[in-house]
């Protein structure tokens, strides 16, 4: 893609990654192998730095909810996004991936603290 460029600017630093996709469109579920890929494992992240979101447009077929991914994809927390019904389930998920970004972000820094002081 034409900002590959731009990827490792994007990708240093960085403690958590969403990707978010169509769940209705096969192209899709390739791509976000190739996202999962480049952002989570080459980083390396944790698959608990990783959140994926099947975004479910208005009036979309809903049998995708059953939707059912290839490994690696499989091992990642998956939610359904569906802002007609449920947009508060879809905060509440956002909610706790972020704690669980932060708590790794503070388990980090005490361990570096740690290190040094040691």
């Amino acid at each position: 893609s034409r900002f590959e460029t731009c990827w490792p600017a994007l990708m240093k630093d960085s403690h958590g990654v969403i990707i978010i996709f169509n769940p209705e469109l096969p192209s899709h579920l390739k791509e976000i192998e190739m996202w999962y890929s480049c952002f989570v494992q080459q980083q390396p992240l944790l698959d608990s730095q990783c959140l994926l979101v099947a975004h479910h447009k208005p009036g979309s077929a809903g049998d995708t909810e059953n939707l059912s991914l290839a490994y690696p994809l499989n091992k990642l927390k998956l939610i359904h996004s569906n802002l007609e019904e449920d947009p508060e389930d879809v905060r509440m998920e956002f909610m706790k991936y972020f704690r669980s970004i932060i708590t790794l972000i503070n388990e980090s820094r005490e361990r570096e603290e740690m290190s040094i002081i040691s």
